[in-house]
């Protein structure tokens, strides 16, 4: 049996602050390289298409190790595991700094990305058993949940000013002394848990099938949109990665020891939870990235400026998140408060399927980065619903399972939401539009799809999930 981590309330608080430390210096990895792209490309002399794998090769490790990486913390250590990802990512991060050729890089943002799925696996399963309590849970979630909004945000920033002033090796090398804080405080805060051991789980063979089948998955959508929905390449991957996933699942119901007990599939709050994750997340990657490619190539914004005007947004999810969305939990119950957050970003996705081509930011834009203040409702309400059924002994599976929902929202929402603006943006240009009204055209179709992934998501919210017991 996984022993229950035990902390004094001080030090559960403390705990808390590593565990979101590890989860910025993530977060943070995520959005500062897409800003050094460009100079990265110049300097190492990739190709353009080469230059798409230092986001695919972090893509494809992170998403397709994470639910393995949740179940090997509750068997070996949730503290053990999360230890061993801020290593491996560290060192992974100077390695990517010192990268002299595409090759190494790429090696690299894999190892990255290998190093992100062994940490960021077992922090909510770490958070959950630390905070027992739902009012100090909620808190502590709405914590952690503040911390991915700055992250996001603070990468954007950041990686311009760091390219700009330095090089793009600092946007690596920044993550040294984050990740190297990060574990001497861990080693000091996290109190050691013993997990159940390897015997109690080893499904080496059900390990091999879901990891496969999720690294190839993530491969095949992160490529739609180079070669098309219905290519023989796309449609063959796609169909072997989903009859690796049934061979997973099938391995599940006889094997011995299973990787993933299959009872957690019939709990309708953490299929509902997970299911309303993929929905909203696949819908905010219209805001995340394609907000940001209209203000750069319609309005003509630099990195900087883009950064810095989507810097309301972040701070709107940081501060609900933080101040406001416990409190709501705790009153009100997660199902009600994520319904409200989900309208909120609807309202706001409805809106931008409006904004003209010469935008302007304080009445076109600016309501839309106060409307995104749902997110701030909607993320920790997720987390809270997503691990309310975890026990000690899954919980570093159900929040492996978590953030793998979360890693497959992400890329659905490139591969689905890019692809469609993209054929718009062709169709119109061939027919003589010009290209930033055909591009703008174009993003409003992904705003259109996004506002109605959302709507799906609030219709799960209502059917799927079941109403929190508290509320």
């Amino acid at each position: 049996m996984s022993t229950t981590l035990e902390t004094p309330r001080r030090g559960r608080w403390a705990a808390l602050a590593v565990l979101s430390a590890a989860m910025l210096m993530t977060i943070l990895d995520g959005s500062i390289v897409t800003v050094a792209m460009p100079a990265i490309q110049h300097d190492l002399g990739f190709s353009p298409a080469g230059l798409s794998w230092t986001v695919n090769a972090y893509l494809i490790a992170f998403g397709g190790l994470l639910l393995l990486a949740g179940r090997l913390g509750d068997l070996i250590g949730r503290r053990t595991v999360f230890l061993a990802g801020n290593a491996l990512f560290t060192a992974a991060s100077l390695l990517a700094g010192l990268a002299t050729t595409p090759g190494l890089l790429i090696v690299a943002r894999f190892l990255q990305g290998a190093g992100s799925a062994l940490a960021s696996a077992v922090v909510l399963g770490i958070l959950v058993t630390l905070f027992t309590d739902p009012a100090e849970r909620a808190k502590a979630i709405g914590v952690f949940s503040f911390t991915g909004a700055a992250g996001a945000s603070i990468g954007q920033v950041l990686g311009g000013v760091l390219t700009d002033a330095l090089s793009w090796n600092w946007i690596f090398f920044i993550n040294l002394p984050i990740g190297a804080a990060t574990i001497l405080f861990a080693l000091r805060t996290l109190p050691a848990d013993r997990g159940s051991g390897l015997t109690a789980g080893a499904d080496v063979i059900g390990a091999v099938l879901v990891t496969t089948g999720l690294m190839l998955g993530i491969y095949t959508v992160v490529k739609v949109e180079e070669h098309g929905w219905l290519a023989t390449r796309t449609l063959v991957l796609g169909a072997l990665s989903l009859a690796l996933l049934a061979a997973f699942a099938v391995r599940q119901h006889t094997a011995k020891t299973p990787l993933m007990p299959l009872r957690l599939l019939r709990d309708r709050t953490v299929v509902g939870a997970n299911l309303v994750q993929v929905l909203t997340l696949a819908a905010m990657f219209a805001f995340q990235i394609i907000v940001a490619l209209y203000m750069q190539k319609v309005l003509a914004y630099n990195a900087l400026a883009t950064g810095l005007a989507m810097l309301p947004a972040a701070v709107s999810i940081g501060a609900v998140s933080l101040f406001v969305s416990a409190r709501l939990n705790t009153r009100f119950g997660e199902r009600k408060v994520l319904t409200a957050g989900l309208a909120l970003l609807l309202a706001a996705m409805l809106k931008l399927t409006t904004v003209p081509v010469d935008a302007d930011y304080v009445t076109d834009l600016l309501p839309v980065m106060v409307l995104i203040a749902g997110g701030g409702l909607v993320l920790p309400a997720l987390a809270g619903l997503g691990m309310s059924t975890a026990k000690p002994d899954d919980a570093g599976l159900v929040s492996g399972l978590f953030n793998t929902t979360q890693q497959v929202g992400m890329a659905l929402g490139v591969a689905v939401l890019s692809t469609l603006a993209a054929a718009t943006t062709r169709a119109d240009r061939a027919a003589g539009v010009p290209e930033p009204a055909a591009l703008t055209a174009g993003y409003h179709v992904a705003f259109t799809i996004a506002a109605a992934l959302l709507a799906a998501a609030i219709a799960a919210t209502l059917t799927v999930l079941r109403k929190p017991r508290h509320a």
